[in-house]
């Protein structure tokens, strides 16, 4: 059964270790739902999330094919596991002046931060599980999305604590 797959890699912060892991996906089909990258407390290492939408024999040979790349240093598929997950997004809405206080009021529910605001509209930034972004989304489309950018998933494991299922 096809599943969302979070996996986690630490890989050695050089140039070309991005395309060269990205072209392991490309070569053998696999196709990335989501991929961040970025510094780890160790300046010399980043951390790479990666979402993969596939069955548990597709994400074993992710995992295995990963393993294999040299600047790869530690592979871990989050599956199971007790983790942290959260995205990032900017979002451009249109406020027309008579419905300012109603989306001010939607960007406090869903405890976003206005991050800009001009006369007819506010970017409001919103961290949170995707089920969240995707509804702060939806809320917003009846006063106009202008623009949206996300960061894609980003995922920790709560350590010492194993899921409860």
């Amino acid at each position: 059964m096809e599943q969302k797959h979070i996996i986690s890699t630490l890989v050695q912060n050089k140039p070309g270790v991005l395309a060269h892991v990205a072209g392991m996906f490309a070569a053998r089909a696999f196709n990335i739902d989501s991929l961040t990258v970025g510094r780890t407390e160790d300046p010399s290492m980043s951390r790479m999330t990666i979402v993969v939408i596939g069955d548990d024999r597709v994400v074993e040979q992710v995992r295995k094919q990963l393993a294999k790349i040299i600047s790869v240093v530690k592979v871990q598929d989050f599956t199971g596991q007790d983790i942290v997950i959260r995205d990032l997004m900017l979002i451009s809405v249109a406020t027309p002046p008579e419905k300012r206080s109603e989306i001010l009021a939607l960007i406090e529910m869903f405890r976003g931060k206005v991050v800009d605001i001009g006369p007819k509209f506010v970017m409001v930034e919103i961290a949170g599980p995707e089920n969240k972004i995707e509804a702060f989304i939806n809320s917003c489309r009846p006063y106009g999305v202008k623009n949206v950018v996300r960061t894609g998933t980003v995922a920790m494991a709560r350590y010492g604590r194993k899921r409860a299922d």
